[in-house]
């Protein structure tokens, strides 16, 4: 072969080995410039608070700072739509719950797919759900309140941008046989706003909110879990009031865009594993009565498997509900 013929074919086969070789250093060098976790949701809720509670901690393990981002609107979908058309090169992240990567499918016209347009990174934290009410409303436990709803009040449920509580709003109807107007809003954080006020009456959220129940301005109900949680023993289960169908418990987990790279993937799940780790994040968490995943759970494959068996288990159930973003 004539030395140019073989000079072109090296600089042919140099080339294409040229993504490879590039993409091999971008994952060694990342990260090298600030990430972006959006929080599709207003400031304040508890996906908010989680998410800057653990960004804070991945900080010291990227040293880079991880800047939260709040994106809310149309169930969530307007920030996770974000995430999922972003680069997937590890600077744009978000925190997602069951609704937005799972349940938004059946509620709106998206323009990405929730199971296949996102990478998993790590599941976090999971909690189940409480019955929350205006401090003033009547019934001393959850039986006195049924029998009160049953005069047709009012119910605010985080609606169609949190359809995991409107899910679990229409498995309490169903159950204690209540018809109950559902009052859309944007967010946890002005719903609450909006119980402490009185201005509607019962809210379905997460521990997080305990600390406004022992401040006397809310009251609640009943757990929607398998056993009553340590911050508030004295709040019944569903189960223990009769409703053991009302039973639900929501979950967080970080996510990036498809196609990103194993390697940065890999590196985003040591910061926030080590993240998970760290005693000061672990009692900040239990403050807000969450649970950490086990640590064998971890995993982006975890996360990605509780992705899709919530998609199998829930999706039916939204349609059968008829659940519709209002």
């Amino acid at each position: 072969m004539n030395s140019p013929r073989r000079r072109f074919l090296h600089l042919v086969a140099g080339a294409a080995a040229l993504p490879a070789v590039s993409g091999y250093a971008w994952a060694q060098t990342y990260p090298s410039r600030p990430i972006t976790m959006i929080v599709a949701f207003p400031a304040g809720g508890p996906t908010d608070v989680i998410g800057r509670i653990v960004a804070e901690r991945m900080r010291a393990s990227l040293g880079q700072p991880i800047v939260i981002e709040n994106l809310g609107g149309a169930g969530g979908s307007i920030g996770t739509g974000r995430v999922a058309r972003a680069r997937p090169d590890g600077y744009t992240i978000n925190i997602g719950v069951m609704s937005t990567q799972v349940l938004n499918d059946a509620l709106y016209s998206l323009q990405y797919d929730v199971l296949n347009d996102f990478a998993p990174i790590v599941p976090l934290v999971m909690s189940p759900f409480i019955l929350f009410a205006r401090k003033s409303l009547p019934g001393t436990n959850l039986n006195e309140l049924i029998a009160w709803l049953k005069t047709k009040r009012n119910m605010a449920s985080a609606g169609v941008d949190v359809a995991s509580a409107r899910l679990i709003t229409e498995f309490f109807q169903k159950e204690s046989g209540t018809q109950l107007t559902l009052v859309p809003y944007r967010g946890t954080a002005p719903a609450m706003q909006d119980l402490v006020a009185g201005q509607i009456d019962l809210f379905f959220s997460l521990p997080v909110q305990l600390p406004l129940l022992r401040a006397g301005s809310i009251k609640a109900y009943a757990v929607a879990g398998d056993a009553r949680l340590a911050l508030a023993p004295g709040i019944p289960t569903f189960g223990e009031m009769g409703l053991p169908s009302v039973s639900w418990s929501g979950w967080f987990g970080l996510f990036a865009p498809r196609s990103t790279p194993k390697d940065i993937i890999d590196k985003l799940n040591m910061a926030a594993v080590e993240a998970l780790a760290d005693a000061a994040v672990r009692s900040r968490l239990a403050e807000l009565g969450v649970q950490v995943f086990p640590r064998e759970q971890q995993t982006p494959e975890a996360l990605g498997t509780l992705v899709r068996a919530n998609a199998e288990k829930w999706l039916p159930l939204v349609r059968e509900f008829g659940i519709s973003a209002e």
